[in-house]
């Protein structure tokens, strides 16, 4: 506990920092006030739909599932928001005074670090918040938790384990938010980001962010709901979601244990089992905190990037020695399961397979999305040839990156499984996520220094103002692209985790979980559960393609007024922001709930297995297609920047691209390459920015209520 008020007192006082720094010129500190007050607006309405929601969620399982956990329900809820407003507002704080650091110094470490400041804010509060609410349910439970508990809910009489539920209630709670708020931030952003390139750069053809354009502060607006406040949610219930499943597993295995008086059935390898997860996330904590520190209070160079990775090798690298050294306080002194195939030592390898799968899948997700690489360059240097040629190349690259990520996954689960046992899994899950606090501040710079660069633009600083900030967009962009396959991989080996955790929690003790796909109900399920993510990707692009073509009507009407496009008269910038922000609340409700109601309705409907074969069907369709869907838009997105930044027009001109009939032709800013890379962003917007991300949280909050309905629907089913 002492370690996250630590972390939260740092987070408090960068965000006070942020707050301090000067603001600029009056026309900087009125666009960010736009930016800010709109940001806040959308988040209290959104929050007083979602807060009705988790007051009914709250009655409902106090009545039917734990007595007590209603209120580890609300903690959840409640830690959720508290890291996601205070991040949001700093990030809307930072942008600002990131361009009024490029503009007054004229220095890029100076301008990354004021960046970086603001996403530590994000990152801290994250990792602090959900390492502090673990901390506060153990208090509840008195300090211990207890394998053989028994439980029930106000009305109901079915009988649950009390301790294990408030956990994973709390972690329901935090999935909550995070599903309301990817929606909803989702369906905004990427409405006014489409909004705004159809109407800017296509229709009109505007500069990137002009100021004339009335989707623009729409679009700053998203990046900050869904960017910060979506991402900062989405990771800290994997978080969350990742620790409670080892908790789980932890009982399952002690009551396997005991029931056949194997090796490790006594109370003090019990506790140890659930004693690791937290003080190893402890470590990790402490290692991101020396971390983020080293990079704030040093000289930054002229290269980001380099500097960004370094506070990831360091985080990452402390992080591995305090799981050794939590692995080796915990479990070197008590009797240890046979699963435990490396002795003390097992844990440690687990979780340190889930780091290097991390480091992997952030490698394989750049290399893919990042300009510096081949399948992107390839991409964009296809432009000339249309549209069809470039989203057809953009698919292909998006489908090739789900083999190389989903085998670093598959290589984790079994090796962590034959190392560890069901606990070995769980911990490789964790372990991705025990440094997630740098991740978080490394992600958030990207949209901080995106906002910054608009900002500037939209201020109309000096080109070398611009010049600054554009490197750190580029840098930001990379950053957010690996930042999405992390969420992915994370958020598969948690689901895995979870799934794992529902079959041992239905399964009698003593006997070997199975869940067999040789069964009709349990196929039957799985073919739901592929077609339940179909069905969920296909509402939530329609969702966003209706508001962006709304907002792209309302723009190009606002822009043929005389006076509004050569900057004389000032666009309606409200009507827009109220038009976008009603429908991305109007349509999260449906979607958010299908992850809450399906598990139940099914499973009281078909039992436990089909909800088995169902969570298992969502995750085979759900992780390759959110590989295909963050890979290919993060592609496509630098794909357009590679030839606004004039470099297709360099490759032409070298002869790299084979097929142009005349070299000279402009292939940059406004040419036809450029409107058809612009086609081809837009395309991936929806893709990686709100399908993507949201099918991460639906097939991790569906295991979560899975988990947490076991007792209402075991052996209660109507029709099996």
């Amino acid at each position: 506990m002492s370690v996250s008020i630590a972390a939260l007192v740092i987070a408090a006082i960068n965000y006070f920092s942020i707050k301090k720094m000067d603001e600029g010129t009056e026309d900087m500190q009125n666009l960010a006030k736009l930016i800010r007050d709109g940001a806040d607006t959308f988040m209290k309405i959104q929050f007083m739909v979602i807060a009705i929601v988790v007051a009914i969620g709250a009655i409902m399982i106090t009545l039917f599932i734990e007595r007590s956990s209603g209120l580890t329900f609300l903690l959840g809820v409640g830690l959720s928001t508290l890291a996601c407003i205070p991040g949001m507002k700093c990030a809307t704080y930072a942008n600002v005074r990131v361009t009024n650091v490029a503009r007054k110094t004229q220095d890029i470490g100076k301008t990354v670090q004021a960046a970086f400041k603001g996403g530590s804010v994000c990152g801290l509060l994250v990792m602090g918040l959900a390492l502090l609410g673990f901390c506060i349910v153990f208090l509840i439970t008195g300090g211990f938790i207890d394998p053989t508990a028994k439980g029930s809910g106000l009305i109901t009489k079915t009988i649950c384990n009390p301790f294990i539920t408030r956990f994973i209630t709390y972690s329901m709670g935090c999935s909550i938010v995070a599903m309301f708020n990817r929606v909803a931030g989702g369906n905004f952003t990427k409405a006014a980001d489409v909004g705004s390139d159809i109407t800017g750069k296509i229709h009109f053809n505007l500069p990137e962010d002009a100021r004339c354009n009335p989707c623009t502060i729409a679009d700053f607006i998203g990046d900050c709901i869904n960017d910060i406040a979506g991402n900062l949610t989405d990771l800290m219930e994997s978080l969350v979601a990742s620790a409670s499943a080892t908790l789980m597993i932890g009982v399952t295995i002690y009551n396997s244990a005991v029931f056949h008086g194997a090796k490790g059935a006594n109370i003090y390898t019990f506790n140890a089992t659930m004693t690791f997860p937290i003080l190893f996330l402890g470590f990790g904590l402490l290692g991101c905190v020396i971390g983020i520190l080293f990079t704030l209070f040093r000289k930054l160079g002229s290269k980001p990037s380099r500097d960004l990775n370094l506070t990831t090798y360091i985080s990452a690298g402390l992080t591995l020695a305090g799981g050794l050294i939590a692995s080796y306080v915990c479990f070197r002194n008590v009797e240890l399961y046979d699963s435990f195939k490396l002795g003390w030592i097992s844990p440690f390898v687990s979780a340190m397979l889930g780091i290097a799968s991390g480091v992997a899948i952030g490698a394989i997700t750049e290399y893919y999305t990042s300009t510096d690489y081949k399948p992107t360059r390839m991409l964009a240097r296809i432009a000339p040839e249309g549209s069809a040629f470039l989203i057809t190349k953009g698919d292909a690259l998006g489908s090739k990156s789900c083999m190389p990520t989903i085998l670093v996954l598959g290589i984790t689960l079994l090796f962590s499984g034959k190392i560890g046992g069901l606990y070995g899994i769980a911990v490789s899950a964790l372990g991705m996520l025990s440094f997630v606090a740098t991740t978080v501040s490394i992600d958030a710079f990207g949209p901080i220094a995106d906002n910054a660069g608009g900002i500037a633009e939209g201020c109309e600083l000096p080109p070398t103002v611009r010049a600054i900030t554009d490197l750190l967009d580029a840098v930001g962009n990379t950053t957010a692209a690996i930042g999405k396959g992390f969420a992915i991989g994370s958020a598969s080996l948690a689901t895995c985790s979870l799934i794992v955790a529902y079959v041992n929690s239905y399964t009698e003790v003593g006997t070997t979980p199975v869940l067999n796909i040789a069964n009709f109900v349990v196929v039957a399920g799985g073919i739901v559960g592929g077609a339940l993510i179909e069905f969920f990707s296909a509402i939530l692009a329609d969702n966003t393609i209706d508001s962006a073509k709304m907002m792209a009507d309302e723009a190009t009407k606002q822009l043929r007024i005389p006076g509004v496009i050569e900057g004389t008269v000032q666009p309606d910038y409200i009507t827009c922001i109220k038009i976008v922000g009603k429908n991305a609340l109007k349509k999260m409700i449906i979607p958010s709930l299908l992850a809450v109601f399906v598990p139940i309705g099914s499973g009281k409907l078909f039992g436990v297995e089909f909800v088995g074969g169902l969570l298992v069907g969502e995750m085979i369709v759900a992780i390759p297609r959110a590989i295909f869907n963050g890979n290919s838009g993060g592609a496509f997105d630098n794909a357009k920047k590679y030839i606004e930044a004039g470099h297709l027009t360099e490759d032409i001109k070298a002869g790299l691209v084979p097929g142009i009939i005349d070299p000279d032709a402009n292939y940059g800013k406004g040419s036809e390459s450029h409107k058809v890379s612009v086609v081809g962003d837009t395309t991936g917007d929806t893709r990686k920015d709100v399908i993507g991300v949201d099918l991460d949280i639906f097939m991790k909050l569906t295991s979560t209520v899975a988990n947490a309905i076991v007792p209402i629907i075991q052996n209660n089913s109507l029709f099996m």
